[in-house]
Parts: C-alpha cells; structure tokens; sequence
C-alpha cells in the first residue's frame, strides 16, 4: 500500500514509499541516514533518489507534510535506539527504532532484491512490556500457529483453542486500519492477544492473524486499484472459512469480531457469508472514513498534538475525495493519507449501518465512551439504525478508549504508549453473548 488509511493515532502507522540511493552495500547505514535525513528536515535531499512514480506520490513538501504531522504526535525526535534486520520473500526489512518525546517508532525501511528501497513504514516500537491480563487462565488453552488464505496472499496467524474435544464456538478477529500484526500491537499493549486469550479462558477459540498490509505491503503498493476488499474482507472470509474446517471447531458457530475499521466492515463480510453465526462490532464507524479523519485531526489540533496547516491539507485533501468528479487518475497525494482514488470510490456506496439492518445475524455492538477516533456520534447512529431489531445488543463503557482500555480526561495517542488491558468487563461481556447464541 501507498499509505496506510488513518493517521498515527488511530492505526500508529504512516507508510512513505521511497527508492533508494546506488550504494547497496551496508543496508544498515542506509537506513539510519534515510531516518536522519527526515530528522533534519531536509525533504528535498530524502526525496532525490525518488523514481518517477514515488515523485509523483510523495514530493518533498507531501513528504513535509506527512513527517511534520507524525512529529506532531509523537514529539520531537530524540534518538535512534536501536537498529535489526527481518527479512520476508525477497525484501529485506531494516528496523530503526527511534525514540521521539512522547513514544518509540519502528522506522521499517523495506529494500527489494536489487537494494533498493522500496518503502518506509513507522509504527509503535515493539515492546517487551506486554502484562499478560489477570482474566488470563493460561492453562485452558493452546496456541497453535495456523495458515489463513491461499497462493500469493497467505498469512500466519495463530489459533487458541481451548483445551478439551469441543466442538467449540469460535471468534475470527478482524484489523483496524494500518498494518497490524496479529496481537493490533501498539506500543506495549496487545488488544487482540487480550482479546484471544481471554476469550480463549472462557471456553471459546479464537483466530487470529497479521493483516495482509503488514505482511504483504510491498507487494499491496503494486495494486493500482487497491480497495478495502484486498486490504480488509478477503482474508477474513478466509478466516472464517478455515474455522468452520477446523476439528474440535463447531462449524456453525463461527463468529466475527471487528475493530474499527474492521467493524466497519463486519456487516460487509456478514452480507457475503450468511453461514457466520453473528458480528461483535467494537468502535465501529457509521459514517464515512474520511470524515473520521478530518475530525480526529480537528481533536488532534485542539489539544495541540498536530499542526493547524495539517488540518488545512487534510481539510482539501477530504474536500477531494467527497466530489463527484473524482477519477481514478486523482493523484494518490492529492487524497487522504494517499490513499488511492480508487479505496475511496470503492467505499462510497458503503453505509454500514444500513447493510446491518438487513442481515439476519444476531449483533453486539460495543463503544468505549473516552475514544475520540470512533465517538459516540457513531454509536449513535448504530442505535438509530438498528432500533426495530430484536437480535441487537448495544452496550457503551464510560471510562473506556479506542482500545477498550481504561483510563481518565481526554484520551490522547500517548495514553496508548501506557501499559494496558482490554477492560475484563469487555471480555466477559463478549464472551456471555457468544455463548448465548
């Protein structure tokens, strides 16, 4: 992908697809002056060795602009801390953890098979700190690592299974935005791990993968007409499918469980698979994702975490994707986040509330009061929408943020950098619904 779909404090992730210099020998030292070149604010010499499509995509002020609204959130840059190497097919990633004021990013600079830089990506550091939740009977189950998908778009995920010969229900856990592993990382806190684990102590298997955008998005920035269906519905589907196949899984209590975007999009992968037995719908949108941008950087400003001129570019940016005459051809950098035109012409049909309406599942739909990424405006819109149906519950938690973790005042993106657990009412709340079904 070109660009992930939100902005730091929601997905922690900003893509900057680059190329790179000739030299090709010491990948380590090529990274670190790439991070360094972007911390002295030289954008003119970070986007020189561009080709002729990253020109187009990320010129020096776009670069500007996307590096000045991360720092904004984060801090100013103190340090590099720490430099390793992954390697996935044939890139080879080199990860610069840099410590900025307020939180520590992975700086993840991808180089192809000829050593060339094919995109650089920032994302919460990973972190030691992760406290396994009191709610947590680690005994009660295995983790097993599993295969979601097929051929060229295949993901490691992992299964945890409660012990004994079921059959069992099961949860398919289904992403927010930006490239998230298996466990939605950020900073030192795993919601999605919570969720499996604890789920998984109660008595109900849980599924869990890296999205295809963290996996593959080396090759996802090839797709020219990239939509959430490649991004987001394929791999669930998947999912699902390799649940209700699985022994000591009973086939017809598979359920799915999404977050944000990923609930967003749960009545869509509801209406293409009737055979899932009902959607768990956690800080999920009803109205469109662009608009959710502009007023998350809005609440940003206010709290002086981002620059006024971001919120101006976005403000245009958002205008862009809302009129009628937008084209497939609208440069990724003139749209939000530079995302394709062809993301955003593909999720205007979409009302998720509506498509909700009409299916036959039953649905739990959770919102955490304190989150100011998915407010209560669109909890709202849940409750207004699906007011005649009787297989609906909806259930809000005052003191709760876009993680479901507790905390007091305005939430803010360094409250994610605090050590956390998804709330144990979250977990039991979940877990009473879907054996009710």
């Amino acid at each position: 992908m070109r660009s992930p779909i939100i902005s730091l404090a929601l997905s922690a992730a900003f893509t900057l697809p680059l190329l790179a210099q000739d030299k090709a020998d010491d990948l380590d030292t090529r990274a670190r002056a790439l991070v360094t070149a972007l911390t002295k604010d030289d954008f003119k010499a970070a986007a020189k060795d561009f080709d002729d499509t990253m020109k187009k995509v990320l010129p020096p002020a776009k670069l500007e602009e996307t590096w000045k609204a991360l720092r904004g959130q984060v801090g100013a840059f103190q340090k590099v801390t720490g430099v390793r190497r992954e390697k996935k097919d044939k890139y080879e990633f080199v990860i610069v953890t840099c410590q900025f004021e307020k939180a520590a990013l992975d700086a993840r600079v991808v180089f192809d098979a000829d050593k060339q830089i094919a995109g650089l990506f920032f994302a919460p550091a990973a972190s030691a700190e992760y406290k396994t939740p009191a709610y947590v009977k680690r005994d009660a189950f295995d983790d097993t690592e599993v295969k979601v998908g097929t051929a060229e778009w295949v993901l490691p995920g992992t299964l945890s299974k409660p012990k004994g010969t079921g059959p069992f229900a099961a949860v398919v856990l289904v992403h927010g935005s930006g490239p998230n592993d298996r466990d939605e990382t950020l900073g030192p806190n795993r919601p999605f791990r919570d969720l499996a684990w604890g789920l998984a102590s109660r008595g109900i298997a849980v599924l869990r993968y890296e999205k295809r955008t963290r996996e593959h998005g080396t090759k996802l920035a090839k797709i020219k007409d990239l939509t959430v269906k490649e991004e987001v519905t394929d791999d669930a589907l998947a999912a699902v499918k390799l649940l209700q196949r699985t022994p000591g899984i009973d086939p017809k209590k598979v359920f799915v469980l999404g977050h944000s975007l990923g609930a967003m999009l749960a009545p869509r992968i509801g209406e293409q698979d009737p055979s899932i037995a009902g959607l768990i719908l956690l800080g999920a949108p009803t109205r469109p994702l662009e608009d959710l941008i502009l007023e998350q950087l809005t609440y940003l400003v206010a709290l002086n975490q981002v620059p006024m001129r971001s919120l101006d570019a976005i403000r245009e940016q958002v205008a862009r994707v809302k009129d009628p005459k937008l084209s497939p051809d609208t440069p990724d950098s003139d749209l939000p986040l530079g995302m394709p035109a062809p993301y955003w012409l593909a999720l205007r049909p979409y009302k998720p509330a509506e498509v909700a309406v009409k299916l036959k599942q039953p649905l739990l739909i959770l919102q955490g009061e304190r989150d100011y990424q998915v407010t209560m405006t669109d909890f709202a819109g849940w409750k207004k929408a699906l007011t005649d149906r009787k297989n609906v519950e909806l259930k809000s938690y005052p003191k709760l943020n876009h993680l479901f973790m507790e905390g007091v005042g305005k939430s803010k993106p360094e409250e994610y950098q605090k050590v956390g657990s998804v709330s144990p009412e979250v977990i039991e709340d979940i877990g009473g619904w879907v054996k009710k079904q």
